[in-house]
């Protein structure tokens, strides 16, 4: 099968019109081996595809919103506008294909799949473009019953809801002048989900969690689609102050939208004891919006409201309607008034949009996205001189920068990193988020311990369920040596952001504060699911070995070493010890960790 066409060699048609480009996800399957089982059982292999091909054309496709672009006897290729649809119908076919009975000579029909998000020209019988053709490319690197996506799709898919996925890192493709990143997609087992949920989804302290659900758009102007995640931010950031409850991150409970999931399916994700959800329509300035909140286990709705507010309202410093909504949510769930803090949302619809994109784009796989979300942030920054979250989000993106290795120059970043912390701490002291990037950037690249548990301790004191305080915190006591104070708090981080973007990068971190306790095989574990996710993270492989070592598996080690090595030839123990923060305040552990590496196979 062959779906990628020559320019060369097609005839030029005149007045076609194609009409305008599209986003699309382009789905291209082909038949495992084909010639060799046409030669086996010609006859057995068409009816076994054309089974296959009615089967996807009257269940899976209109099931998952999919069109059929193209058949060629022994592939096929399918147009989605949303990934998960395009996942979810990939899983559907192989499943499928796999109940179909063996053709002459036992052998069984398989497919392999690629996928690539892009955009697209298309008219009544095709559809064309580079993506296309970098659709097909990425079929060639699944094997029989896989599904490999590119990091476009990746990163509009959810680990966990839309399947489970392994990084294949940067591969070559042929007659693509640039290496592809790509995963290989697998559906999520029972057992992996649960795992999941009790181990960094279970709330270490007996505090009901509540997760807020942006608001769905019903009617109006498209250009206020964005009001949902406008109300829900600012209800987040007024009941994530009262320290008797626990808030859900906003990345979190935004993977789960536009997601046909009921409540017990949401509270299981989330970890979540209460589930605030509700809707809205915009007529001219004015948004109706209809709020509830439910009690997970049973099911009941123990609060509702609509109310009509004006658009400015809720781009106000003081929103009334947030103000009512989170003071009816606490007075339902606890038995006092609680006090409220006034947020402070971006004052425009425009730049409130500027600002999730540029917190979406952090947090892509690509660099050219990465690069582009700090060029939005600057932006905004010098829109709102004197608002806090642009500025605590372009911090967090220096501190992404240094710990993704990315930067060429990482004291000049923590310096850049602290003048925009200090900067949103004078305009809000009380900032959680500024405060947890400013104890980082003293903990891991100034490495002023005693200033960076005062702002990680201030943080968590002005905001309990930010949960990059409480990682950074954690990380302070693995540093310290302090072990269950530092697994504890890395338990705290994962379960308020089940669902983070930064999954790898939570378990990453973990795995260390896990050795830091002495719990080498939960740091395994941790490590192992990290690489998952992102399989060209070097810090990852290096917790991984450490762990092996210290638990007695030298062969895992050392073949975790040489991972390591091949993506960073350049590592030794002489930069881990130029480097490591804490060698003077925890001596001991130091040397230990020194010795592990050292018997991993990690040279001077």
């Amino acid at each position: 099968m062959n779906f990628v066409g020559n320019p060369h060699t097609m005839t030029p048609a005149l007045d076609v019109d194609l009409g305008p480009r599209h986003q699309a996800v382009v789905l291209v399957v082909d038949l495992v081996e084909s010639v060799r089982l046409m030669q086996a059982d010609e006859l057995g292999v068409i009816k076994g595809w054309q089974a296959f091909l009615a089967h996807v054309n009257q269940s899976i496709l209109p099931a998952h919103q999919g069109r059929l672009v193209k058949n060629l006897g022994d592939g096929m290729m399918v147009e989605f506008d949303a990934p998960r649809h395009a996942a979810a119908a990939a899983l559907a076919m192989h499943d499928w294909i796999g109940t179909c009975p063996p053709v002459a000579g036992g052998h069984a029909l398989q497919l392999r799949a690629g996928m690539h998000a892009t955009d697209v020209y298309a008219d009544q019988h095709d559809i064309y473009g580079a993506g296309v053709n970098l659709a097909a490319r990425v079929t060639t690197l699944a094997g029989p019953g896989q599904t490999v996506v590119t990091a476009e799709v990746r990163d509009l898919l959810d680990d966990e809801l839309d399947g489970v996925f392994e990084d294949l890192g940067e591969c070559w493709l042929k007659h693509i002048d640039q290496p592809v990143r790509a995963y290989r997609l697998a559906r999520a087992g029972p057992a992996h989900a649960s795992t999941y949920r009790d181990s960094a989804a279970k709330p270490p302290v007996m505090q009901p969690t509540i997760a807020v659900m942006p608001f769905s758009f019903t009617h109006g102007d498209a250009e206020l689609s964005v009001v949902g995640d406008l109300i829900a931010d600012g209800v987040i950031a007024q009941i994530s102050k009262a320290e008797q409850l626990r808030v859900v991150s906003r990345l979190s409970t935004r993977a789960l939208t536009q997601r046909d999931l009921t409540l017990d399916d949401i509270a299981s994700r989330l970890a979540a004891d209460y589930v605030l959800s509700g809707s809205y329509y915009a007529a001219g300035h004015q948004i109706l919006m209809h709020a509830e909140l439910a009690h997970a286990s049973s099911g009941r709705v123990i609060w509702a409201t609509r109310r009509n507010a004006a658009l400015e309202d809720l781009f106000s410093v003081r929103s009334e309607t947030v103000d009512e909504f989170a003071t009816g949510i606490s007075a339902a769930i606890l038995s006092s008034e609680l006090a409220l803090v006034s947020t402070s949302p971006i004052p425009t619809l425009s730049s409130y949009s500027l600002m999730l994109g540029g917190i979406s784009l952090m947090h892509r796989s690509a660099r050219a996205d990465f690069a582009r979300s700090r060029e939005v942030l600057e932006h905004l920054v010098d829109r709102h001189q004197r608002h806090p979250l642009p500025r605590a989000w372009l911090a967090k993106w220096y501190v992404l920068c240094a710990t993704r290795g990315l930067s060429t120059a990482p004291r000049d970043d923590a310096t850049r990193a602290l003048d925009q912390t200090r900067r949103a701490l004078d305009n809000d002291p009380a900032n959680a988020l500024a405060l947890a990037m400013e104890g980082f950037v003293y903990c891991h690249l100034i490495k002023d311990f005693d200033k960076a548990a005062v702002r990680l301790d201030e943080a968590v004191t002005h905001n309990p369920n930010e949960p990059l305080a409480w990682l950074f915190k954690g990380m302070v006591h693995a540093f310290e040596a302090q072990g269950p104070q530092a697994q504890s708090a890395s338990e705290r981080a994962r379960a308020l952001s089940p669902l983070d973007p930064l999954a790898y990068y939570y378990e990453s971190l973990s795995a260390s504060m896990a050795i830091a306790n002495g719990d080498y095989d939960e740091a395994i574990r941790l490590a192992n699911r990290s690489l998952q996710r992102n399989a060209i993270h070097p810090s990852t492989y290096r917790a991984l070995a450490m762990a092996q070592a210290l638990s007695n598996r030298m062969e895992e080690a050392r073949a975790t070493v040489e991972r390591l090595m091949r993506l960073d030839p350049s590592y030794s123990l002489t930069r881990f010890k130029r480097n490591y923060p804490a060698a003077d305040r925890a001596p001991e552990q130091f040397r230990l960790l020194v010795e592990a590496l050292r018997l991993a196979g990690v040279k001077d």
